[in-house]
This record gives C-alpha cells, structure tokens and sequence, in this order.
C-alpha cells in the first residue's frame, strides 16, 4: 500500500472539530461563493454573512480571526495578504488577507451537500439506455476500417480509434467511462432500495397493488434490454486485443501530457494504469473475472428476483382478501357435486380432492440450498427431522468440534462434475453434421440437452444478427430454415418451437 493512502486527511478535521458548527458555516459559505466563480473572500464579507443568522449574533471579528487562522492550519483555506489596497505603512503592517478554499475543501462540501440530499433511503434506477450508450460509445471506441489501398504485407483492416485526435479520444474515452460509472452506481442503487425495510413495509400495503404493475413491467422491459445490449457489449470486449488497448492509452497519456499542469508533476505511469484498470473493470464487469460470474448477470438474476418477489407478495395479498370475501356461492356449486354421486365413498373421495387431507401434522423443515428454476420437485431428496423432547430440562448434549478434511469428498466430487461435462459436451457434440445442429432430427434425448439448446436458442435471439457464443467458445448462429413447427423430444416430454438449425460458426 503506498504511503499517501495511509496519512490522515486532514482537510476533513473540520467536520468532527469541537467547532465544527462554525467551521462548517464558513467553509460552506466558501464553497456557495466558489461555485458563483467568486474565488477570494475578505473577513468583513464573511463576518456580515454569519451575522444574517441570529445563531452567530455574538460571533466577534476575533473568533473569526481564530477560525480562519485554524482552516489555513487545516489546509482548507489559502491566505493571502492583500497589499495593492494598503494606503500607510501602519495598513501594510496590519497584513490584511483574503482567503480562497482549497480543491479538497470544495469537493468535500460537494460530497456533504449530496449526502443531504440523498437521505436515509437509495437511490439509482434500472436505465436500460445507459447500456444503449455505452454499446455506442464502445462501437465507435472499436470500430474498424478497411484501407484498400493498404501494402503487401501491411494490414487492411485498423481501428478508426487510432486515427482520431487526442481530444476526440480523450472524450469518447471519458463518454464511455462516465455511463459505465453511472450504470453500476444507478443499479446497485436501486436493488439496495428495492431491498429496504421502507419498500418492504409499503409492499405489504394494499395500495401497493396499484403501482404492482408499474413496477412489473419496468424492471421487466429492463431485464429484456439488458439482454440484448449486454450480450453486444460482451462480444466486444471479448473481440478486443491488448495491442489495441496499449496503443489507445498510450495516445491518451500523451494527451494528458501535452496539457500544461504548472503546479504538479506529471505521473504518466500512474495515469497509464488508471486507464488499464477502467477497461479492466469494465471487461470484469461484463465478462467475470477468475472464473466468477459477470456483475451483469448478477444484475439480471436479481432483477428477476425483484419480479417473483413483488409477485408472490401480490398473489399473498390476493389470497388474504380472498379469506375475507363471501364463499357461499363456491360452496352451493360444490354442494351439486356432491349431490350427484350415489355413495359416501364417492364423496369422501371427492372431499380429498377438493379440501384436501384433514387432521394433517405440519413439519418445518430446513430450506433447500439454493433456488434452482430448472429443478423438479421430484428431484428433491426426502428431508430428515429429528424430534426432540418436549420437556423444560430436556438440553442437547455439546460435543466438541474438530476440523475435518473434507480434501478427498471435494475431490471426487470435482472428478464427477468434471466427467459429467465431459459427457454433456461429447453428447451434443455427437448430434453436430458438418458445422450444424438440427433440432428437428434429433431423437429423444436427456433433459440436459433440452435445457442447452433452449439456452443457445435465447441468447442468439437477444441479439440482431442471432449469432452468440457458447459456454465453451465456440460461436453459432440461429436459423430458421422454414415456417413449419418441429418437435423437440426429450425424456422428460416434447418441446414445439419452430424450425431452428445452429449453424456453427467457429
């Protein structure tokens, strides 16, 4: 860790200070006057400003002397003494100053007027344009041109990037940066309020089911764009190369060189590695980094979570006004079912299904791990329940715990997933004839087969040109040969989707 990153600021001093109530009001009348390009202030002006409020009615000009004295201390303020207007050599000895804030005194006063207005809740919101912009910007950041006219043994094809001024790279640079910037922190503003106690209790309200469709329909249009854009976004960074990164920062430090900076020393490296980790943190975003999932999935998984949750908390509110209206006329419409059959065990057999089991025992039982939409309920194991006791002085005995090596249990499981990928992937690989996959000849295969072809089929439609990658790099693309219907047979049922082939492209 450098040594810069351990050294208290001392700019911030003034906000936890035993007169942090006076410093705060001068500092911030420093920055109101900042931000109206009114850059030096005498102490008459400031004294006059705090006497407007009847808090600073005894406020003397010799405090005032002491808490500017202490900013300057601080860093805050830069005093400088006036010396065109002094008339006597008496006016020159007094060392009258003006004062200017400092660059860290107005971003901190900036940090604390936004921390006020935001409040105790979040903000943000799910702007799928956000990723509409950054696909432009990103296009235009990559784009390739073709040079006709280009030499034997030189390339045809260059990036128009590499072309362009430094000022015009710099700014589609900042462009793209800006709206990545702004699409993380808009995001994870609005899941964070979408998870607040406050949204909460008012999802519990009946005046909640008004705004359920808003809400539905906004992150699901959002989920939708996301889709399309993100997956464009994802081919483009996979299709960028590192010459063309180092060649692109290489320009934009030597545009940040060429501006002149005459009060600090300019740290090419420092700023080559600011602009390698943009990108990175870009590419990590959209692509996962170390073998993680992308953020943009997570993103999509729990937008999705947003949407089931606002669902099942309508479908409990429907259900518990439904408790509290007149079920007389469902249960005379029974009553005719019941009076047609001609036994008693016809009935009783009617009343299981009807109203279900009488007299049943409820057990809890432990949650599953995980939320799995592509699992069956019958794939469920049984659950276990051990009874205790119902007895006051009835207490578990304790044993002591110990570490166990679980080494060779994790191996063996990873052997097994790993031969269980190789067998899917040799499976599918088994139906593929000459770079293409047609659905509609296949024969009945396993449910997992189904599962990654309705997977390629989605991802190739969210994009225009139906062309996608997939899990193991490979690109395909999605065509629909005719207008007729074909069957997709599996052991766990069929499947009727259109006449698809995947074609394979690479």
């Amino acid at each position: 860790m450098e040594v810069k990153y351990r050294q208290k600021i001392t700019e911030a001093a003034y906000l936890t200070a035993d007169n942090s109530d006076r410093y705060q009001a001068i500092l911030h009348y420093f920055y109101v006057q900042h931000e109206r390009l009114r850059h030096y202030l005498y102490p008459e002006e400031i004294l006059q400003h705090l006497k407007q409020s009847p808090y600073f009615s005894s406020y003397t000009e010799e405090k005032l002397e002491q808490d500017l004295n202490q900013l300057v201390n601080w860093k805050n303020l830069i005093a400088r003494q006036e010396t065109g207007r002094a008339t006597s050599v008496e006016m020159f000895k007094r060392k009258r100053y003006r004062y200017q804030c400092t660059p860290y005194t107005v971003e901190i006063e900036r940090m604390v007027q936004k921390l006020e207005k935001l409040g105790e809740s979040f903000g943000g919101s799910l702007e799928s344009t956000l990723f509409d912009r950054l696909l432009e910007h990103l296009i235009a950041l990559t784009k390739v041109e073709e040079n006709p006219y280009a030499r034997e043994g030189e390339s045809r094809f260059s990036y128009e990037a590499l072309a362009m001024e430094g000022k015009e790279l710099n700014r589609l640079w900042e462009e793209w940066h800006g709206t990545f910037r702004r699409i993380v922190e808009d995001a994870s503003g609005y899941i964070a309020h979408l998870h607040s106690e406050k949204v909460e209790e008012r999802m519990m309200t009946d005046a909640f089911i008004v705004y359920k469709d808003r809400f539905t329909d906004y992150l699901r249009y959002f989920v939708l764009d996301l889709q399309q854009s993100s997956a464009k976004i994802q081919g483009i960074l996979q299709a960028v190369q590192n010459p063309w990164l180092e060649q692109v920062v290489a320009r934009l430090v030597k545009y940040q060189e060429s501006i002149p900076r005459l009060d600090e020393s300019f740290e090419g490296e420092e700023i080559r590695e600011s602009y390698l980790d943009q990108w990175q943190s870009l590419k990590d975003w959209f692509l996962g980094h170390g073998g993680g999932a992308p953020e943009v999935n997570r993103l999509q998984d729990m937008t999705n979570g947003a949407i089931r949750r606002i669902a099942r908390v309508v479908q409990r509110m429907g259900e518990k006004n439904a408790t509290l209206q007149s079920r007389k006329k469902d249960y005379l419409y029974l009553a005719q079912w019941f009076r047609r059959l001609d036994s008693p065990e016809e009935c009783h057999r009617l009343s299981s299904v009807v109203f279900g089991a009488f007299h049943t025992r409820h057990l809890q039982v432990n949650e599953p791990g995980g939320e799995d939409l592509n699992r069956y309920i019958w794939e469920e194991g049984a659950e276990e329940v051990q009874l205790k006791p119902r007895e006051r002085t009835y207490r578990e005995k304790s044993k002591p715990g110990a570490v166990t090596d679980r080494s060779q249990e994790k191996e063996a499981l990873r052997q097994q997933y790993l031969q269980q990928m190789k067998y899917e992937k040799e499976k599918i690989e088994s139906f593929i004839e000459n770079g293409r996959l047609e659905i509609g000849n296949l024969p009945v295969v396993e449910p997992f087969v189904r599962k990654t072809l309705l997977h390629w089929i989605g991802k190739c439609m969210a994009n225009e040109e139906r062309i996608s990658r997939t899990e193991t790099g490979r690109t395909i693309q999605l065509v629909r040969v005719d207008d007729h219907r074909i069957l997709l047979r599996a052991e766990d049922g069929q499947l009727e989707l259109p006449n698809f082939v995947i074609r394979f492209l690479a």
